[in-house]
């Protein structure tokens, strides 16, 4: 390739599902209900609380009461941002949802 030009080849990893998460962003929406509700089962899944429930209903042995309480707690959080007009676009960040 002559004259300094040079082909760039755009390799999507885990950008692309940050890219289509933050679509509204570009078009000058902001985040929707359903955002807030992927990023509480996002957060309900990273707590464990389902491999928790799981492992109660084949054993018998309750879940920590802490984990239920803690999904609760996410479960609130969403519906409280979900309700905002508007609902911040830093609704992601970790000052909204209770601490793990």
């Amino acid at each position: 390739m002559q004259g300094g030009m040079r082909m760039f080849k755009v390799i999507e990893g885990g950008r692309g599902q940050a890219v289509q998460m933050d679509d509204w962003s570009e078009e000058g929406h902001g985040p929707s209900k359903e955002d807030v509700r992927r990023e509480a089962a996002r957060r309900i899944s990273e707590s464990g609380y389902h491999l928790s429930r799981i492992r109660e209903f084949a054993t018998g042995v309750p879940m920590l009461a802490s984990l239920k309480y803690l999904s609760l707690q996410i479960d609130f959080a969403a519906e409280t941002l979900s309700r905002l007009d508007p609902i911040p676009e830093d609704f992601r960040s970790d000052g909204y949802w209770p601490a793990g």
